[in-house]
């Protein structure tokens, strides 16, 4: 099969300095918040992945144009409220949850039908949290169960809201403040904390958000309506596509790896946290701000005596894509380590917490599992061996290259179907992985 690769060897010892692909949720938001400026952004280092490009693809479908330059996309903003749209425009965002949910805020202010679509994976996850709020707002969704396709009809009559959200999630989160800066009047969020790049570049703009911090959750208060200039930004390297090499170091034997330029935004970070915890030895070095963000590079070498964890659940939602990464290191560590609460694993592009034990158990890790709280039972001397087929991924990205730093880690044979899902986020992943010496066939 073509969509598949073979790897039947441990990588050898390496000490390299890598450059991962660009942070793909401040992609996004680039794209989407440069559409309604006032006048021409600049976004450089943008990441060049489906997701990214669906997102550019449904400028178009709203009446905004870009250019592709030779070192950065220019985006040509309409301003608030600005967009010129067909009626029953369809919108595919194919895998992306970020580009799905967050257009419909975007769009909120628009009275013409819009059809949003999405892949098969996408079309099986739960839209209710964003058409709760929307819905306040004055938009009317149609869908069947919550599920793609939706029907879209906005409003130019809008109405602020309050709104708690109390599931951790970005997403729902941008999408209410997208929709917020569509809307007259001043709408409040109390928000689980969650990441927060939206409300940076918004800062950054000097767009009229408030933010306090108050116990577990941040309170949001978006003025609407107050137009904003264009901007240039360029985008950092993605943490979570920089975890798996970070994991793929700390289990490979006599191994150093520098990855240059990472975005440390501290609600994102908890994979991070959460090593340093397990005795990791990771260093970060060359901190510095760039427009509100934490940019550094990540210094990590070989760890040979992991420690367990009791994982804080409070940890969760800055490690949520990463915790199947996590799950390889307990597995490798001496103890038991225990997770909590990780029902929105099963959320994502596919039931992840799911894939995660059912892959453990597979490579005979000891691993129990009580609802959405699971215990993994470490052994330091763990060495599967054997032949591995891995074929159920619901084309999920972050599954198959987890799938790819084990089999490059652990004693065995791998065969691992839907290599093509790695287009969504990282395409240059196993570009990477060989130019450092993994043998992939």
């Amino acid at each position: 099969m073509k969509n598949q690769i073979k790897i039947e060897s441990r990588i050898r010892p390496f000490n390299n300095q890598i450059e991962v692909s660009s942070d793909k949720s401040l992609s996004i938001r680039c794209i989407l918040l440069s559409s309604i400026a006032a006048g021409k952004s600049k976004i450089f280092n943008l990441l060049e992945s489906e997701d990214v490009i669906n997102s550019l693809k449904a400028l178009k479908k709203i009446g905004v144009n870009y250019i592709r330059k030779k070192d950065h996309i220019e985006i040509h903003g309409v301003g608030i409220n600005g967009f010129n749209l067909k009626n029953k425009t369809v919108i595919n965002a194919g895998n992306s949850g970020t580009l799905a949910r967050c257009i419909i805020g975007l769009c909120s202010a628009t009275n013409k039908k819009i059809k949003l679509i999405g892949d098969n994976s996408l079309s099986k996850r739960d839209f209710s949290r964003v058409i709760k709020p929307l819905n306040m707002f004055g938009v009317k969704i149609k869908s069947k169960k919550n599920l793609l396709p939706l029907e879209i009809y906005g409003s130019n009559l809008l109405r602020p809201i309050n709104y708690k959200e109390d599931k951790g999630s970005a997403q729902v989160k941008t999408c209410i403040i997208l929709s917020a800066i569509n809307t007259p009047g001043v709408t409040k969020i109390k928000a689980l904390h969650s990441r927060n790049h939206t409300e940076l570049l918004l800062k950054y703009l000097n767009y009229p958000i408030k933010i306090k911090r108050k116990n577990l959750y941040d309170i949001i208060e978006i003025e609407g309506l107050n137009q904003f200039n264009s901007f240039e930004y360029k985008v950092p390297g993605d943490i979570s596509s920089a975890s798996f090499f970070i994991i793929l170091t700390l289990l490979s034997k006599n191994s150093e790896l520098l990855i240059k330029n990472i975005n440390l935004n501290p609600s994102r970070i908890g994979i991070l946290k959460i090593l340093k915890k397990m005795n990791a030895n990771i260093k970060i070095l060359n901190k510095k701000n760039y427009r509100g963000e934490l940019i550094g590079n990540i210094k990590i070498k070989s760890t040979k005596n992991f420690k367990s964890i009791n994982c804080p659940s409070s940890l969760n939602s800055s490690a949520i894509d990463e915790f199947l990464l996590i799950f390889l290191v307990a597995a490798k560590s001496k103890g038991i380590s225990k997770f909590k609460n990780l029902d929105e694993l099963n959320k994502k592009e596919s039931p992840r917490l799911n894939i995660a034990i059912d892959f453990l158990r597979m490579i005979g890790v000891k691993i129990k599992r009580v609802k959405n709280d699971i215990t993994i039972f470490g052994n330091p001397k763990l060495d599967p061996g054997g032949k591995y087929h891995i074929k159920k991924f619901l084309k999920d990205h972050r599954v198959f290259m987890m799938s790819v730093i084990a089999a490059l880690t652990l004693n065995g044979k791998f065969t691992i179907n839907d290599k093509d899902s790695i287009k969504t986020s990282f395409p240059n992943f196993l570009k990477i992985l060989i130019s450092i010496g993994a043998k992939i066939n």
